[in-house]
């Protein structure tokens, strides 16, 4: 008898290959800002996720009729908003920080939507180590509270994509959604990083990591989280998601060579404590609901 892989353990493997493409591409989404800002950034990562992922799914094949369309459009507006809310964070303050606050959106979603003790353990977990994480704003070296303010305003987008992520995803084709919800912020955000850069977007110097971004910001992981969100909770889905800080930060040690705390190394261990402790609680009801039916 041929076994086949289990649903969740595909999702997991999904959503961290995810955390790592998304956090690779934003290294290289700030190094443009110099020259095209986060709004030409934005314009170039959304125009061209969006032609790559139409061409590879061609979503006009399986539009839903015109009354079923709106969970699509709140779904890609709230992804364009999280994109250029967090990149306009980033521009004021540290990305391992931006992302740290960005995950006050999916955690709030996990909050709510958990319904057992046990959920709300590792939920706390997760904040616990997200706090850790965060600088201490009384110092010299204080954040930009305006970053601050940006930051979790993208981490409230972060949190509609979570929940019409998940909706639009039962309705079809992962990456035909995808493709759909990129195409929405395009049509608004690209305008906009166009009228607010011109012709520097267009420059050969940056084209190519323009794409670059687009692939390893958009494209890809938001197609492999859309696989995620079809074959486990959206409480899950957010608990797993609370690595994405952990990952930069060691992404920090490996590449920047910065040397981490005690206490960042506490926060790390507790929000991967969180999301093992979250997988192995969906494991386990996913097995007991097996044994029913058997």
């Amino acid at each position: 008898m041929q076994r086949t892989i289990p649903p969740f353990f595909v999702a997991v493997i999904c959503v961290l290959l995810a955390m790592v493409t998304i956090q690779s591409g934003a290294s290289v989404a700030k190094q443009l800002f110099p020259v095209i800002g986060p709004e030409g950034t934005t314009a170039l990562r959304l125009g061209f996720s969006a032609a790559i992922l139409c061409l590879v799914f061609k979503p006009w094949r399986a539009l839903p009729p015109m009354g079923q369309r709106m969970p699509i459009i709140i779904y890609g507006l709230s992804l364009g908003g999280m994109n250029i809310l967090f990149y306009y964070a980033i521009e004021r303050i540290p990305l391992g920080i931006g992302v740290a606050l960005e995950f006050t959106g999916p955690l709030a979603v996990a909050l709510l939507s958990s319904r057992k003790k046990r959920d709300l353990f590792w939920v706390a977990c997760a904040i616990a180590g997200i706090i850790l994480l965060l600088p201490d704003m009384k110092g010299e070296d204080s954040l930009d509270p305006v970053g601050v303010i940006l930051a979790l305003a993208a981490g409230a987008c972060w949190a509609f994509y979570i929940l019409f992520g998940k909706k639009t995803g039962n309705q079809g084709s992962g990456g035909m959604t995808v493709a759909m919800g990129m195409s929405v912020a395009a049509i608004v955000l690209v305008p906009y990083g166009a009228a607010s850069q011109g012709a520097a977007l267009l420059s050969w110097e940056v084209l190519p990591l323009g794409i670059l971004v687009a692939i390893m910001s958009s494209a890809l992981p938001y197609t492999l989280e859309m696989v995620a969100l079809r074959n486990m909770p959206a409480q899950g889905f957010s608990i797993m998601m609370s690595l994405e800080p952990a990952i930069a930060a060691l992404a920090g040690f490996i590449i920047l060579a910065e040397l981490l705390s005690v206490w960042q190394w506490l926060a790390i261990l507790l929000v991967i404590t969180a999301s093992v402790g979250s997988s192995m609680s969906h494991s386990s009801e996913e097995d007991q609901k097996s044994q029913k039916c058997d």
